[in-house]
């Protein structure tokens, strides 16, 4: 039990930006729903230790939480390079749509121009993992990187965890245990307990 680490993993507050854009990293968060904060907030463990990805987004969110974390690259949304601040459907206009549907069949793996592949992820964040200290750990991040700590606890391959879900405010449990993982609840809305 010394041993064991307690991921608590909250993906950031939506994007105060227009949607169908790849938000670059200084894209602020919406902090606006005050209930689901109450709630997650009273969802998380005393005294964790906290970390955040580099972003606006996530920073803010921890401090809506109440945390105080610290940045650690490893844990930043994938990079999409070039495409990075855009909107899907120029980079389409700009592909062509066989190109851009091309891209998407193999999300895994594929490079943005200039970017790095959801498996690149995988792999940043694997170090980031094995830095986390025992007991419990609070990471306020993207959905990537939750997806991405999603493949490495289950050793899925890259385009098998793009398959979670991961929605913003939402609360991924898992346990790193000595020599194994444990995942003990996926994408958890914000949402009050019902009252006995």
């Amino acid at each position: 039990m010394d041993h064991e680490t307690h991921l608590w993993l909250i993906r950031h507050a939506p994007v105060d930006g227009p949607r169908g854009v790849i938000h670059a990293p200084d894209a602020p968060a919406d902090l606006g729903d005050a209930a689901a904060f109450a709630v997650l907030q009273a969802r998380l463990p005393a005294d964790a230790f906290a970390v955040c990805s580099p972003a606006r987004r996530t920073s803010e969110t921890a401090v809506r939480l109440g945390l105080t974390a610290t940045a650690d690259d490893a844990f930043r949304e994938q990079d999409f390079g070039d495409w990075t601040g855009r909107r899907h459907s120029e980079i389409e206009a700009e592909l062509g749509a066989a190109a851009y549907r091309a891209f998407w069949q193999s999300p895994g793996t594929n490079r943005p121009p200039g970017g790095e592949s959801f498996a690149d992820q995988i792999a940043r964040a694997r170090a980031g993992l094995a830095r986390l200290p025992a007991g419990d750990v609070v990471l306020v991040v993207h959905s990537g990187t939750i997806r991405a700590i999603l493949a490495i606890a289950l050793e899925l391959a890259p385009e098998l965890a793009l398959r979670f879900v991961i929605d913003p405010m939402s609360l991924t449990r898992i346990d790193r245990l000595a020599d194994a993982w444990r995942v003990v609840a996926v994408n958890l809305p914000p949402l009050p307990t019902p009252s006995s």
